[in-house]
């Protein structure tokens, strides 16, 4: 193994970055991780800390026979710092990893900077180093100088939609004679809670929210605008029919609420709710609640008047409103190899939602792969390429091989992976299989690879 001082570059201190940062370091390389916040700030962040949650707080399912749930585990087994911390800090979600944000990015942000590999720099970086290895995990919010130097070393324009947030409100301020908690189905703990809507209120709600003033966009972004159909602003799913949020984000189905009997009872259909507003919490207080799949671009007191006509959020107190800014994501089927390393410059390596994975976990696991891999290649050390079979590498090689032509991004998902060589109609059974033959196959590649997987015991399946 080649020793040697140079420092890796990793440019973005987002969950990537930080992801990155750390696997470098961890193989004993030194590492210059640069954020620019608070130098600069972004359009969607509100502090300085490292990988700092924007959008929601939650990772997605935890059960093993889950997509997401399926990519914790290998990430577990992988050493994550990223997915390690979330663990620490999560809070109730029912059956999903969700953290207390303020905290989760906190403590990231000390881990990194106490380690003795790591040298954490803030301020703007303007140009790509062309004298080290970098990985870039500039995120969707890249800034327009780092932006253009990419654009003039790719050759390629940027692919664009957008992202929102949903806004987070205060528990206290919400009328539980009203909202009740509940899980859907009865699975897991009763961890959300629900607004019920009757015909009238929900019709009322549904109007005002197609009429509500949006936030102006910029010139250039009302140019590129093209919205990612997994993160919807709720007024535009709102403009696609009446019936289309209740089919969605609001749909009333598998809930209940105690205090009025099972809905599931014909006899208590007439209290059935018409639809359902849903709020995730979002610290491990319960003082925090997140309106989930509220994501919105709406003018903060568009917001406030709109919402408030939701049922047991007549008075909410609002502690960050929904806001909605451009994404950016590179070609990454034209740019990059299943390393994440740049076809034409092997010593520059991406992850994140720069190119084109979607989600929390999606954006670890790519800072995971491609941290690793920079390190092995300031050690002179042949990059690895994570099975197809596993959850990780299925995702990467699907941005690294689809149609560049029509390429967008892409959560985790069992789509994805290659086919199972039997058929099995049961799709959690289909799932299982499809969990146990990824861990099979890590085990293997982590033997073959000489790597050492972390201990620790599957997620638990879903109900």
């Amino acid at each position: 193994m080649t020793v040697t001082t140079q420092p890796v570059h990793v440019i973005g201190g987002g969950l990537a970055g930080t992801e990155a940062a750390w696997q470098v370091a961890q193989a004993g390389v030194p590492v210059i991780l640069h954020e620019m916040r608070p130098q600069q700030v972004s359009p969607a962040h509100h502090t300085e800390h490292l990988a700092e949650l924007v959008c929601s707080n939650s990772f997605g399912a935890r059960a093993s026979d889950r997509a997401s749930g399926l990519l914790h585990a290998e990430l577990r087994r992988l050493g994550s710092v990223v997915i390690g911390k979330a663990d620490d800090h999560a809070v109730p979600a029912g059956g999903a990893l969700a953290v207390d944000r303020a905290v989760f990015s906190q403590d990231l942000t000390e881990t990194l900077s106490r380690h003795p590999l790591i040298e954490l720099r803030r301020g703007e970086v303007s140009t790509i180093p062309t004298d080290a290895v970098v990985v870039l995990t500039t995120g969707p919010l890249t800034s327009e100088a780092l932006a253009d130097d990419l654009r003039r070393f790719t050759g390629m324009e940027y692919l664009s939609f957008f992202d929102a947030a949903s806004p987070i409100v205060v528990g206290e301020s919400i009328n539980q004679d009203i909202a009740f908690l509940a899980s859907r189905y009865d699975r897991g703990e009763a961890a959300y809670l629900n607004c019920p809507m009757t015909q009238a209120q929900y019709l009322a709600f549904w109007q005002a929210l197609c009429a509500a003033e949006q936030a102006e966009l910029k010139a250039f972004e009302r140019e590129t605008a093209k919205f990612f159909e997994g993160c919807l602003p709720i007024e535009e799913m709102a403009r696609r029919g009446e019936d289309t949020m209740r089919y969605g984000p609001l749909k009333p189905v598998g809930l209940f609420d105690a205090r009025h009997g099972d809905f599931r009872d014909p006899n208590n259909r007439d209290k059935r709710p018409y639809a359902v507003v849903q709020l995730r919490q979002e610290d491990k207080a319960g003082q925090l609640w997140n309106m989930v799949g509220f994501q919105t671009n709406l003018r903060w007191g568009e917001q406030k008047r709109v919402f408030r006509m939701i049922p047991g959020l007549e008075e909410a107190e609002f502690v960050r409103m929904g806001v909605m800014h451009r994404n950016t994501f590179i070609n990454t089927p034209e740019l990059l190899t299943r390393s994440l390393q740049f076809k034409t410059r092997p010593s520059l390596l991406a992850a994140g939602q720069l190119v084109g994975t979607e989600g929390y976990t999606a954006a670890a696991a790519g800072g995971w792969l491609a941290g690793t891999n920079a390190a092995r290649v300031v050690q002179g050390r042949s990059p690895l390429e994570v099975p197809e079979t596993t959850m990780m590498g299925a995702l990467i090689d699907f941005i690294s091989s689809a149609s560049p032509k029509h390429f967008q991004p892409m959560p985790p998902n069992f789509g994805i992976l290659p086919e199972l060589p039997q058929r099995i109609r049961n799709k959690q059974e289909r799932y299982g299989t499809y969990r146990d033959r990824a861990f099979q196959d890590l085990e293997r590649w982590a033997q073959e690879q000489n790597l050492v997987l972390q201990a620790g015991e599957l997620s638990p399946l879903s109900a």
